[in-house]
């Protein structure tokens, strides 16, 4: 009986080491990326601890409503929701801005690497850095960038009230893209946070 407990042990022993020595992908032939920031090119890739859980502030699935509310998957008519795979397309083309839409110390706590950083409540008055031009009566958007937003998760409105202030400030809804998931479910992905320096 001993030996068979003893063996029983090892080889659980053994499949928990194995389970940690897996690599783990972003897809199946793609390990990692590179994108730009500010700082230089920063790769994203996903924690390689197989046994990696999400703790504290991200962990938390039951906050009060509001203000932690389920967000709708769509924030407003013409915008496109995204996954991770689109969201890490984005950040690869230099032609689309990548925006962490939430309060300043949100985003010093961590950010996904690339995305700039203009707070919700700025975005309807920021519209020039993202393509658009200041005109008298606010901003003329004939030709801007394409732009994702984000913020804390799926249960924030921080992305999707900047969303719908953009496009009553005249930006185009079909020129802006919703990662959904935000910070919560990049975190819970294991991939890539950048710590921004002040």
């Amino acid at each position: 009986m001993r030996h068979i407990l003893f063996t029983a042990a090892v080889l659980a022993t053994a499949t928990a080491g194995a389970a940690l020595a897996d690599p783990v992908g972003i897809t199946p032939d793609r390990a990692s990326v590179t994108v730009a920031t500010d700082a230089g090119p920063v790769e994203i890739a996903r924690i390689q601890d197989n046994a990696h859980e999400v703790t504290g502030e991200w962990a938390r699935t039951s906050r009060p409503c509001p203000n932690f509310c389920i967000q709708p998957m769509t924030p407003a008519e013409g915008v496109t929701t995204l996954g991770e795979l689109e969201l890490i397309a984005a950040l690869e083309d230099p032609a689309v801005i990548v925006v962490d839409s939430r309060v300043r110390a949100d985003y010093l706590g961590g950010t996904i690497p690339g995305a700039i950083h203009i707070p919700y409540t700025e975005a309807a008055d920021r519209l020039d850095l993202l393509g658009c031009q200041v005109d008298f009566d606010g901003f003329a958007c004939d030709a801007p960038n394409r732009v994702v937003l984000f913020c804390n998760g799926p249960w924030c409105g921080q992305s999707p009230t900047a969303i719908r202030r953009m496009i009553e400030a005249g930006f185009p809804a079909d020129h802006i893209g919703y990662y959904r998931g935000g910070m919560q479910v990049w975190r819970m992905l294991g991939l890539s946070v950048l710590i921004p320096q002040n």
